[in-house]
């Protein structure tokens, strides 16, 4: 009887635990389907790994993003210097205001397997599933969490996680392949609100340096 009390309870807690990990990849289809557009802050935490027994190396900073599906976004980053990554459904705009450089690259050939494919630019799971496998992952920090592991073995990613909190996004876990990790929260995140189309317009600055790739 002991044995079977314990074994019924194994399998309740397995049931249980189950039943948690679930709700990653509906929350990604729910949030794909229905977030049109979307506005929030983040902040990036990027993190090098130690070199030669030095500690691990981090720096924080801190910005706006927007995105109007199927193919355009914006990320401005702020603090602690001004950068803009912008997409307008043809080219992939990267303007470093510093430097007063803008590289310019053909945006169907460089988002099928990035983050901003999976939570600006991707039409649907299915989509999605075409560039990266999907799997729900342990739910933890109060969020919905999915695995996506790039299918291309020629990817700059080993995996992005992706964390929702009730259909909206809340966090952005990025390990890429030379073992540095982006960790990107976000907050005041605005569901479908109507973005002018004018903000995912790119013009390159007066006596910018423009590189095509």
């Amino acid at each position: 009887m002991m044995a079977a009390a314990k074994g019924g309870s194994a399998l309740a807690l397995a049931a249980c635990m189950v039943t948690a990990w679930a709700g990653g990849l509906d929350s990604l289809e729910a949030f794909v389907r229905t977030a049109r557009s979307g506005r929030a802050d983040f902040t990036q935490v990027v993190t090098a790994p130690g070199r030669e027994g030095q500690p691990a190396r981090s720096k924080t900073s801190s910005g706006t993003f927007e995105f109007s599906r199927p193919d355009r976004f914006r990320f401005v980053y702020r603090k602690p210097f001004e950068q803009s990554i912008v997409a307008d459904g043809k080219t992939l705009w990267l303007h470093d205001a510093d430097l007063n450089q803008v590289t310019a690259r053909k945006q169907s050939q460089v988002l099928g397997s990035t983050p901003a494919a999976l939570i600006a630019s991707a039409p649907d799971l299915r989509a999605l599933q075409a560039e990266f496998a999907l799997a729900d992952a342990p739910g933890r920090d109060g969020l919905d969490w999915v695995l996506a592991t790039p299918r291309g073995k020629d990817s700059a990613l080993q995996s992005v996680r992706v964390g929702l909190r009730g259909g909206e996004l809340a966090a952005l876990e990025i390990l890429d392949s030379f073992g540095q990790r982006s960790v990107l929260t976000f907050s005041r995140f605005e569901l479908n609100p109507l973005l002018s189309g004018q903000i995912f317009e790119f013009k390159a600055p007066a006596g910018a340096d423009v590189i095509r790739q």
